[in-house]
């Protein structure tokens, strides 16, 4: 080995031509013997190590960390070392010099010198970093979809939109929704504890923010002057002023769910462009899942509203006439479906109560629109219902001309209490005719019939007319009832009999109490199997006159 200088003048150790492939090498390469001494080093590692030169101890030209691997890896002790970070073949040691994040590897020559290979690791430790980042912030997004969509409560929504942007992308979060009444819904964020307000603003007091309520890109967070935000955007536990401020809106399904504004404490550094735009990824998945929790709120208040319209209505005591009636949807998961009954009391004492009781063909919803359709045209006739034969034409032709193709079956009844008697006009178009429940336990059919409505240009009937003494009842029903099938097979149908059957047994007994016993014999026959819409309803002459709907004061009972 020879010593030569370099154009500068320093020292620089050099081998015959066999040797010195390992001095053009473009990662610094330094050997060094037991004592520290350097023995070889090559241009790389002259240049890295200004000071390098043969002869000069590495304690005094290579960072300490370094230097300290280079003396328990040369020197012996007693026991040896056993760390892997120094044992040649073990994991590289790393260190950090001159704004470099440094690998190091040893080898060992056998008599004494090791070997330094250093391999400058910045850009690759820059891209670790920055995928183990990225990684981070994909988990965290799969994170707050999971919650975000977990509930499909707006209110929670919002809650949880703003607990997770202060706990992951600044120290306090203030998620804004749309105006209502001209207030806009805040929720703030700060840890684990959330406030909700209203506040009554001008968007344009926050830069950017009225921009991203209308769902225009966001202003970038350098633009904003963390010292014009108003009081209401500032959070009391805050602490500090807060020295760096982004905006971003909250996309929704076609229109804006509102805006996302991040805090950051005065005295850390400023949101970058990185992290703006995660808080746009986050900001979008936040904002569609508040579209859906409103969307839903918002069906769910409809149907809740239609369905108060297409539910059959508590029927009671009306004008001297006890009535009652239960339904049970084919399905339990179902509150609505086919079968259907409506009670329309008269204007006064001296005109008849309508009862209608129907079934559409088929069930669930499809059908319960239908049944809508039928309960709204019948209460538009009432003053039509002296004549069912005309009712029930009307019906048709409004049935016919509709979009639908079903059709149904349905039983009208006219009832008038008098002289402590009541009196039911029946009419039967394709329904199953009513039974009639004498105090003695005989039961009768009512000889009344016609034709079904909305299949035919036509809907000939024919009506009955029924006197009902005190106790007496007449029952309203659909197939639903006597083809249910179950019973110890399951597959044996109810039949009209067993209805007889049962209804015989309530002798006496209140529509109510008719209504139930028929009800849960019925249902105790078909168990948990499938089965048609159930309704049924019970008109009653009671034994004493009360007070009923639409009828005046109840008279004194303690005067003669």
């Amino acid at each position: 080995m020879t010593v030569s200088e370099d154009e500068s003048g320093r020292p620089r150790a050099t081998r015959g031509a066999a040797g010195t492939s390992w001095l053009r090498s473009p990662h610094p390469a330094v050997v060094a013997d037991r004592e520290g001494g350097v023995v070889e080093f090559n241009d790389a590692a002259a240049d890295l190590f200004p000071g390098m030169g043969v002869g000069t101890w590495l304690d005094g030209v290579v960072p300490g960390w370094l230097a300290d691997a280079h003396r328990r890896l040369a020197v012996p002790q007693d026991p040896p070392p056993a760390t892997a970070s120094t044992r040649p073949g073990g994991a590289p040691l790393r260190g950090s010099h001159d704004g470099r994040l440094l690998r190091a590897h040893p080898t060992e020559s056998g008599h004494g010198d090791v070997a330094w290979w250093l391999v400058d690791d910045s850009d690759l430790t820059a891209a670790e970093d920055a995928l183990r980042t990225e990684q981070e912030r994909t988990a965290l997004l799969a994170e707050a979809s999971t919650q975000l969509l977990s509930s499909l409560n707006p209110d929670r929504c919002l809650e949880k939109a703003a607990l997770l942007a202060a706990a992951h992308l600044g120290d306090a979060a203030l998620v804004i929704s749309p105006p209502v009444r001209n207030r806009y819904p805040v929720v703030t964020a700060m840890g684990e504890r959330f406030e909700r307000t209203q506040v009554a603003m001008d968007p344009a007091s926050v830069p950017g923010l009225a921009e991203a309520l209308q769902g225009f890109p966001p202003v970038p967070a350098r633009w904003i002057d963390p010292a014009e935000l108003p009081e209401w955007a500032v959070p009391e536990g805050l602490g500090e002023p807060p020295g760096s401020v982004a905006v971003t809106p909250l996309p929704g399904h076609g229109v804006p769910a509102g805006a996302l504004i991040l805090l950051r404490r005065g005295g850390q550094r400023a949101f970058d462009a990185s992290e703006e735009l995660f808080a746009r990824l986050f900001a979008a998945r936040a904002g569609a899942a508040l579209s859906a929790a409103r969307l839903y709120a918002e069906q769910a208040r409809v149907t809740r509203a239609l369905i108060a319209e297409l539910l059959p209505p508590q029927l009671h005591h009306v004008r001297g006439v006890d009535f009652a009636g239960g339904y049970r949807t084919s399905q339990d998961t179902e509150r609505i479906g086919g079968d259907f009954y409506d009670v329309h009391a008269g204007t006064d004492a001296g005109h008849e109560t309508l009862a209608v009781l129907g079934d559409v063909c088929g069930k669930g919803l499809d059908a319960a629109v239908l049944t809508g359709r039928i309960r709204s045209t019948l209460q538009a006739l009432l003053p039509l219902a002296d004549d069912h034969q005309n009712v029930l034409s009307l019906l048709n032709g409004a049935l016919l001309n509709s979009r639908h193709t079903r059709f149904a079956t349905l039983v009208l009844a006219s009832v008038r209490r008098a002289d402590g008697r009541v009196r039911l006009r029946l009419t039967s178009a394709g329904h199953p005719r009513p039974l009639i429940l004498r105090t003695t336990g005989h039961v009768e059919e009512a000889d009344t019939g016609g034709t079904l409505v909305g299949a035919l240009p036509e809907v000939p009937c024919r009506s009955a007319t029924v006197h009902l003494a005190p106790g007496e009842t007449c029952l309203l029903y659909t197939d639903g009832i006597t083809e249910a099938r179950g019973g110890p097979l399951g597959s044996s149908m109810f039949g009209e009999g067993r209805l007889r059957a049962s209804l015989a047994d309530c002798a006496g007994l209140p529509a109510e109490a008719v209504v139930e016993r028929v009800q849960m014999i019925a249902g105790n026959w078909v168990g948990h199997g499938p089965h048609d819409d159930m309704a049924v309803v019970a008109i009653t002459a009671p034994h004493t006159p009360r007070p009923s709907a639409g009828s005046g004061p109840a008279p004194d009972r303690n005067t003669a």
